[in-house]
C-alpha cells in the first residue's frame, strides 16, 4: 500500500503541470447517479458534487439514470467519451455486486472504468415500521421464525447490496421472509415509512433522518462497530448474529482511457473536497465514514470486493439475467 501511494504521489506531481496547462474543465460535467433519487447513492452523490463543482469552478449536473439495478446508468458512463466530462457516482452495488449477479453485463466493471477516489463507507441499517412489535434484532428474528414468510422486507432491487444484506441475515438466522424488490431505494424507504412493508435493510445515508424522526425503528447496523450517529443502536453482530458484517461504500469513476492528467485533477479535487470541514460534517451527519483514496488503492479494493461478494451471491443463490 505504501509503495502504491508513493508511486501515485510521484505520478500526480508530474501530471499537475500538464493538467494545469489544459483548460479542463472548460464546460459543465455530468455526474451520473445510476440509481433512482432518494437513496444513499443519490444523497451522497449530490453532496459531493456540490463541493466538487465549487473546487473545479464548473457546474456539475447530477443525472439520475436508474434501471437494471444500476446497470443502465453504469453502462452509460462506460460508453461515454473518456474526456472527464462524464463521471460515475459508483457504489458497492454498481461496481462490485452487479458484476457477480448478472450473467452478462454490457460492460466490464474493471476494464471499462478508471478509478478516481473512494468517497466513504456507511453501514446498512435494519429498520422496521413502528407497528412491528420487535424492539431488538433477537425479537425480530423470533418474530420471523414464528411466522415464516409473513414478514415482508424491501430492497432497492433483486441482487442489490440491501437485498444481499438481508439474505445474509436470513441465512445466518435460519429464517424465512418475503422479499419485495423495488426500482430504487427511495421507493423502498417510502413503503416502509407507510407500513406497506415491515422491514428494510438499506444504507444509513438514506435512512438516518427517518430513524431520528421516529418514523422507523432501527434494530441494528451492519458494520462491525456502532455508528457515531446512532450510538444507542447495536450492531447486528453484537445483538444477534456474531460475525455478521456488511459495509456499503461509494466511490467515483470515469470511463476507461480518460487522460491521466484529468484523473489526477479529479482525484486531487475530490480529496480536497472530502477533507473540507463543511462537506465532511454534512456527510458524517448522513452516517458516512468519509474516506478518500488514490486511484490505485480504489482499483485494488474493487477487485477484493468483487471476490467477496461473489461468494455471498453464490451462497444466497441470487442471480439475474
Amino acid at each position: 500500500m505504501r509503495h502504491t501511494t508513493i508511486l501515485w504521489l510521484f505520478t500526480l506531481l508530474n501530471l499537475i503541470p500538464a493538467a494545469a496547462a489544459q483548460p479542463y474543465p472548460s464546460r459543465p460535467i455530468r455526474a451520473v447517479v445510476p440509481l433512482a433519487p432518494g437513496g444513499g447513492t443519490d444523497t451522497v452523490g449530490r453532496l459531493v458534487m456540490s463541493k466538487l463543482s465549487e473546487l473545479l469552478g464548473q457546474q456539475i449536473v447530477v443525472d439520475n439514470r436508474g434501471g437494471g439495478g444500476g446497470t443502465v446508468g453504469t453502462d452509460l458512463v462506460a460508453k461515454a467519451a473518456p474526456d472527464g466530462y462524464t463521471i460515475l457516482m459508483g457504489s458497492i452495488t454498481t461496481n462490485a455486486v452487479n458484476s457477480v449477479l448478472y450473467k452478462k453485463l454490457p460492460y466490464d466493471h474493471i476494464r471499462d472504468f478508471a478509478a478516481i477516489s473512494m468517497v466513504g463507507t456507511v453501514p446498512n441499517a435494519l429498520v422496521v415500521h413502528p407497528s412491528v412489535p420487535a424492539k431488538t434484532m433477537k425479537e425480530f428474528i423470533a418474530l420471523a421464525k414464528a411466522s415464516p414468510g409473513k414478514v415482508a422486507y424491501g430492497s432497492s432491487g433483486i441482487g442489490s447490496a440491501p437485498h444481499l444484506s438481508m439474505e445474509l441475515i436470513k441465512s445466518m438466522a435460519g429464517i424465512t421472509m418475503t422479499h419485495v424488490p423495488y426500482k430504487g431505494a427511495g421507493a423502498a424507504v417510502a413503503d416502509v415509512l407507510g407500513g406497506q412493508i415491515q422491514a428494510l435493510c438499506s444504507s444509513l445515508a438514506g435512512l438516518l433522518p427517518h430513524i431520528k424522526s421516529g418514523r422507523v425503528r432501527a434494530l441494528g447496523v451492519t458494520t462491525s462497530g456502532r455508528n457515531p450517529q446512532l450510538p444507542d443502536v447495536p450492531t447486528i453482530a453484537e445483538s444477534a448474529l456474531p460475525g455478521y458484517e456488511v459495509v456499503i461504500w461509494y466511490a467515483l469513476f470515469a470511463p476507461a482511457r480518460t487522460p491521466a492528467a484529468v484523473i489526477a485533477r479529479l482525484n486531487m479535487e475530490t480529496v480536497k473536497a472530502l477533507n473540507s470541514a463543511d462537506l465532511k460534517d454534512r456527510l458524517t451527519q448522513q452516517g458516512l465514514d468519509v474516506t478518500s483514496s488514490t486511484p490505485y488503492a480504489l482499483s485494488a479494493y474493487v477487485k477484493s470486493e468483487t471476490a467477496k461478494w461473489a461468494k455471498v451471491a453464490r451462497d444466497s443463490g441470487a442471480q439475474l439475467e
